[in-house]
């Protein structure tokens, strides 16, 4: 499918070792590449639809040093969606009390009804892009509905029942960051990392160095902020697992790529 990263740490340090890691692995995934970075509380998102390790834009900002707190990457291998820069991860929307969302996304949504009305709205044709607009628009309706900004637990209850349900027969390897907490979720084994330090957090669908890592806990979200655990959701047990069905779906999406 994709691999995900994120680091979530309390102070800035430089992310370059981690980065060049995680992307020497595009051999395997060539169909694009992300990278959201987090700078004074702006988050600048740069991709393309084309093998990291291929991309002399890439090399040459990874040339220089990427000194940050937060920060999300993908490389892209195209299931729902052809190879294009609108389909390349991250994806990124701000909701209607000016808070952005961004979201990395290893999976295939096979069945979720909720998310099929964005298919108009959205700029690409990933369903990982229908996720984050069906999130935003759930976490508009909750605001419009009490008039105001949900706060940190609101915000933690409503995404860990909207990832409850969703869950049900999908495979949904998720990175949310919502400019405060970041939002780590997986539900198919052995297909999330990440590694502690005196500095904070790093995610990553494989480990990038010989440190230990541990597998992100199944089938419950957590969130994470100044990159310690902060929350934890549901313990939903509903693990993804390949089956027959699923693989004839993704074979007859791989023949129209």
């Amino acid at each position: 499918m994709c691999e995900i990263f994120g680091i979530c740490n309390k102070n800035e340090i430089n992310i370059n070792g981690y980065l060049k890691s995680f992307y020497s692995h595009s051999s395997e995934h060539p169909h694009g590449w992300g990278l959201a970075v987090e700078d004074e509380n702006n988050i600048s998102i740069e991709k393309e639809p084309m093998q990291a390790s291929k991309s002399n834009y890439l090399r040459q900002r990874l040339s220089l040093p990427i000194i940050t707190k937060t920060a999300l990457a993908h490389i892209r291998y195209a299931t729902i969606g052809d190879i294009a820069y609108k389909n390349c991860h991250p994806y990124s929307k701000t909701d209607n009390f000016s808070r952005r969302w961004t979201l990395i996304h290893n999976g295939t949504i096979f069945d979720y009804p909720p998310i099929n009305k964005f298919l108009w709205e959205q700029k690409g044709d990933t369903d990982s892009e229908r996720v984050l607009l069906y999130i935003v628009q759930q976490i508009n309706q909750h605001q419009k509905s009490l008039d105001r900004l949900l706060d940190t637990q609101e915000r933690f209850s409503l995404l860990d029942c909207i990832i409850t349900e969703m869950s049900r027969g999908n495979k949904l390897n998720l990175l949310i960051y919502d400019g405060e907490y970041m939002y780590v979720h997986t539900n198919y084994r052995n297909s999330l990392h990440y590694l502690e330090n005196e500095n904070g957090t790093v995610f990553s669908t494989r480990p990038l160095n010989s440190e230990t890592w541990e597998r992100v806990p199944m089938t419950t979200l957590i969130s994470y902020k100044n990159g310690r655990q902060i929350f934890t959701g549901t313990n939903h047990g509903n693990e993804y697992t390949d089956d027959a069905e699923s693989m004839k779906y993704l074979y007859q999406i791989f023949s129209n790529l």
